[in-house]
């Protein structure tokens, strides 16, 4: 039974693994005994937490900046010098953009887009040839996409880019999925509901009874965001392909 959700020996690729999220997957991974390679821009940052994550295992910090292609490029040849073969991607960097509809600026959309739906379909088909190296029927490559229940519901705030590109991550998820599955690279998506980060740390302090309106009464953990991405990156969850996985404490199903 151990064996189904072991990730040892495995290579993964986190992306915003400096904070939030990102580094709640990578220590979860880190400590299941994968190696694990974090990216995000600011490098001071990345780095001191890859010094913090490196006493779960082998962290390697390679700051990026992904919303351009060139960007995107840079990060995948400095992995590929080190590794000839990655068995998950986890596409997890995001931005988000927040004001009134009558004063939304382009920029607001052009940022968000490109982050957190450009910069993943770029990612996989850069490094689909390594994801590729590492597939094999009875155990695929990995990619997991970061949505939000932003993208399932109206989140009834003025994030408007935000909201409509993490819809565009779950179509993309499904799309990718599809394609991808004859050559043993499952695609599924991950859609979290409130975990503490600094993209959620204003809705945090501003709402103290954001919790209270959480049916679970809570907020997401670092096991909640982890034990999802090793599920799916383990032979637990080898037969799962195109998938959405709502981790919200309830709140999707609460919103009818």
């Amino acid at each position: 039974m151990n064996n189904f959700f072991s990730v040892a020996g495995k290579v993964a690729v986190v992306t915003g693994g400096s904070r939030g999220i990102g580094e709640m997957i990578a220590t979860g991974l880190l400590q299941s005994g994968a190696k694990v390679y974090i990216t995000a821009r600011r490098a001071e940052e990345l780095n001191a937490t890859a010094s913090r994550l490196s006493e779960f295992g082998e962290c390697i910090a390679i700051a990026s900046d992904l919303s351009t292609t060139q960007g995107i490029s840079q990060f995948v040849a400095a992995v590929s010098q080190r590794e000839t073969s990655i068995d998950i991607l986890v596409n997890n960097a995001g931005a988000a953009w927040g004001d009134t509809i009558d004063n939304f600026a382009e920029e607001g959309f052009d940022k968000v887009m490109d982050l957190n739906v450009k910069s993943i379909f770029f990612l996989v088909q850069k490094f689909h040839q390594q994801l590729k190296q590492s597939a094999t029927q009875a155990d695929p490559a990995r990619v997991i996409n970061i949505g939000s229940i932003n993208g399932l519901t109206n989140p009834k705030m003025n994030n408007y880019s935000y909201s409509a590109s993490k819809a565009a991550v779950h179509q993309l998820t499904r799309h990718l999925a599809a394609d991808l599955a004859e050559e043993f690279i499952t695609v599924n998506a991950i859609a979290p509901g409130y975990f503490p980060s600094k993209m959620t740390a204003h809705i945090i302090e501003a709402d103290d009874a954001l919790k209270e309106s959480v049916p679970l009464k809570r907020l997401g953990s670092y096991e909640d965001a982890a034990g999802t991405v090793i599920y799916l990156s383990s032979r637990a969850g080898a037969y799962v392909t195109g998938h959405t996985l709502t981790v919200d404490g309830g709140m999707v199903a609460a919103a009818g």
